[in-house]
């Protein structure tokens, strides 16, 4: 399996300096920049919408990962692939109609995930995992950056990564929350492919070197 990729996530980003925050982290050699959209209502944040997102099209090539923390996802999936996402993922527990919202998403060239919650379990993917391009497993309770990493979470990534390859799917696994240089290694070992950081990437001052350390971990951990 090739090394896990990391994806900075701007939530921890200086936002009055954002494009040079994302020039420091495509220095360091990162490929995918992950987006955190808040609604106030599924989680108790209210972060960026399409607008920014377009922005911030228009400042990168990198692959914008977008994670979807919001009600009635279904209404927006237009506006956000229109906007520039080239991945956008919906949790299980906001989606009524999951398997429309994968599809409308792919409809659209964007890659589809599933986002499960902590508290959610794995049985939740049993109908939708061989329809998601990726699962993205949430290590802290979504809504705001600098959380400690929930533990327990290792044993799911590692659960899951035995679902898909007993499956032989080629679903992808992404891990958020609370993901620093001393845990990203052990997450990576237990099967994700894809580590999103926020604090440890943008809280220490030096995006790039923060990023190409992490991203240095990844590469020990297969």
């Amino acid at each position: 399996m090739p090394p896990p990729r990391l994806a900075p996530s701007i939530l921890s980003a200086d936002f009055s300096r954002l494009a040079e925050e994302i020039r420091a982290v495509e220095r360091a050699g990162v490929e995918v920049l992950h987006l955190d959209v808040m609604d106030g209502h599924f989680v108790p944040n209210i972060t960026i919408g399409p607008p920014v997102i377009k922005s911030i099209r228009a400042a990168t090539k990198l692959t914008l990962d977008t994670h979807l923390m919001i009600e009635n996802a279904d209404r927006f999936v237009d506006e956000f692939a229109s906007a520039g996402a080239d991945m956008i993922s919906v949790h299980v527990e906001a989606c009524p109609h999951l398997h429309r919202t994968v599809t409308a998403i792919q409809a659209r060239g964007c890659k589809a995930g599933v986002v499960l919650n902590p508290a959610t379990p794995l049985s939740a993917l049993d109908d939708i995992i061989g329809a998601a391009d990726y699962v993205l497993l949430m290590s802290v309770n979504p809504g705001w950056g600098g959380q400690s990493f929930i533990p327990r979470v290792r044993d799911k990534i590692a659960a899951l990564r035995e679902t898909i390859a007993r499956g032989r799917l080629s679903t992808l696994i992404e891990v958020d929350g609370g993901i620093t240089l001393k845990n990203a290694a052990d997450v990576a070992a237990a099967g994700a492919d894809l580590i999103v950081a926020g604090s440890a990437v943008f809280g220490g001052g030096d995006a790039q070197a923060s990023a190409r350390g992490l991203m240095a971990a990844l590469k020990t951990a297969r």
